[in-house]
C-alpha cells in the first residue's frame, strides 16, 4: 500500500515509493523534503508485532463514516452487541470486551487535544498492548471522514486478513457527498468495503396516527348457511412513517449501485435507541422485537 498525504499533488507516487520526492510530480509539494529522507521507507518494528497480536481475530471492521452525526457510534455499539450473540445468546456481556482513550482520562470532561503522532501512538498501543485475545471480531469505531487516525489503522491492519470497513450514512446528499469521499479513501488505500449503512432512514411517530375505518362482513356458517353484514365499524390506527431526511438523490442505495459495493440494509431512527444509550442498556437483547434491532441483527446475519 502506498501512502499518499492529503495535501499531495496529482500523480504523488506515494511515501513508500522509491520516487518519493524525487519524481516530477513531487515538485513544489510541502512534503519533499520528508519524503526525499527516505523515511516513509522505514519499517515499523511494530507493524509485524501486530500483525502478530491481531492473527486470533478473525475479522476486523472499521466503522466509518464521511459526515459527522449519522450515528455511527451508536450503530457501532449495536453491531457489536448483535455480532456477540451469535456465539451466545443469553450472556451478551460475557462475550463483548472494550477499549476506549476514555478508560484512561482522569476525568469524563477532560478532552483529547493531541496531534497526529499522539493519536498514531496511542492506536499502536491499543493494537499493540491490549489483550484481546481469540476474537471473532473486533469493531473499530472511527472519527468523521479520513484523518490521521484511519492512516494509521490502515497501515497496521493492511497486512491482517480479513480486515474490511462498513460506511454509515443518512439519506440525504450533504451525507452521501462525504460518503463518496469515504469511498475513494478507502481504494487508495486498497481498504476493502464491507458495505453501506443508510441510518436514520424513516421515523414512525408514536404519536400521530392516522384512521382507517372498514366494515365488518361476518359469515355465519349455521344449520341453514346465511352471510349477514354486519353495520358495526372498526377502527384502526396507522402509525405515519416520515422520511425526515429526503433522498433527494435516491440514498445510500443508489449510490452503493453507482459505485458497485455492498447495501447492507436501512436503520429507522428510533427515540428508544437514545434512551437505552444514555441509560446504559443492552436494547438488542431488551428490545429485540423493535424494527431498528431486527434491521441489525438480519445485517449481521447477512439478511
Amino acid at each position: 500500500m502506498e501512502d499518499i498525504p492529503d495535501n499531495a499533488p496529482n500523480h504523488c507516487p506515494g511515501t513508500k515509493s522509491e520516487e518519493a520526492g524525487k519524481a516530477d510530480a513531487c515538485a513544489g509539494c510541502p512534503n519533499q523534503k520528508l519524503c526525499s529522507s527516505g523515511i516513509g521507507q522505514k519499517v515499523d518494528p511494530d507493524e509485524a508485532l501486530i500483525k502478530e497480536k491481531l492473527s486470533e481475530i478473525k475479522h476486523k471492521i472499521i466503522v466509518m463514516s464521511g459526515k459527522g452525526g449519522v450515528g455511527k457510534s451508536t450503530f457501532t455499539a449495536m453491531l457489536s452487541h448483535a455480532l456477540a450473540l451469535k456465539e451466545e445468546q443469553e450472556y451478551t456481556s460475557d462475550n463483548l470486551c472494550v477499549m476506549s482513550i476514555g478508560f484512561l482520562l482522569n476525568s469524563p470532561e477532560d478532552a483529547v487535544i493531541w496531534r497526529g503522532p499522539k493519536k498514531n501512538g496511542m492506536i499502536k498501543q491499543f493494537l499493540k498492548d491490549v489483550d484481546w485475545g481469540n476474537l471473532d471480531f473486533l469493531v473499530i469505531d472511527t472519527p468523521p471522514g479520513t484523518s490521521d487516525e484511519h492512516l494509521s489503522l490502515v497501515k497496521y491492519l493492511s497486512s491482517s486478513p480479513n480486515t474490511g470497513a462498513v460506511i454509515v450514512t443518512t439519506p440525504q446528499e450533504v451525507a452521501l457527498l462525504d460518503v463518496r469521499k469515504e469511498i475513494t479513501f478507502c481504494r487508495k488505500v486498497n481498504l476493502p468495503i464491507i458495505g453501506v449503512i443508510e441510518n436514520m432512514t424513516t421515523f414512525k411517530c408514536p404519536k400521530c396516527s392516522v384512521s382507517l375505518a372498514y366494515f365488518i362482513i361476518n359469515v355465519n356458517i349455521g344449520f341453514k348457511s346465511q352471510c349477514i353484514l354486519m353495520d358495526s365499524t372498526v377502527l384502526l390506527l396507522a402509525q405515519v412513517e416520515t422520511r425526515i431526511f429526503p433522498p433527494t438523490t435516491g440514498g445510500a442505495q443508489s449510490l452503493t449501485e453507482e459505485f458497485g459495493i455492498p447495501f447492507l440494509g436501512s436503520l429507522p431512527l428510533d427515540p428508544n435507541v437514545a434512551k437505552a444509550c444514555d441509560e446504559g442498556h443492552n436494547i438488542i437483547v431488551e428490545s429485540p422485537e423493535l424494527p431498528v434491532c431486527k434491521a441489525v441483527l438480519n445485517i449481521t446475519e447477512g439478511k
